[in-house]
């Protein structure tokens, strides 16, 4: 995917375009995270691991926090998605790993 600096795109239509070719991209993305996430939950009870590490979140907030700003994102905005995302992704792999217990 090539993209333009939204300063070089003079119509409408050629931003949403690439705002619509952005978003592909990044579920995309997302789709491979939720893969490493599915594969954390079958990891995790032989390693004898929850599926909610308050550590690693923090970590992961922190870094994407710091990423943002780097990447002139911004932090808060940021934060919050990804602190929605991991409790969404602690929420499926705690289904998981309640299935494996009850089996």
């Amino acid at each position: 995917m090539t993209l333009k600096s939204p300063k070089e795109i003079v119509s409408m239509a050629e931003l949403r375009a690439q705002i619509d070719d952005l978003d592909c991209a990044l579920v995309d993305l997302l789709a491979v995270r939720q893969a490493h996430i599915d594969r954390a939950a079958e990891i995790k009870p032989g390693e004898g691991l929850p599926a909610r590490i308050e550590a690693r979140v923090l970590d992961v907030l922190d870094k994407v926090e710091a990423r943002a700003r780097r990447s002139g994102f911004d932090p808060v905005l940021a934060r919050q998605m990804w602190a929605l995302m991991i409790e969404e992704m602690i929420a499926r792999e705690e289904r998981v790993l309640g299935r494996e217990t009850k089996e």
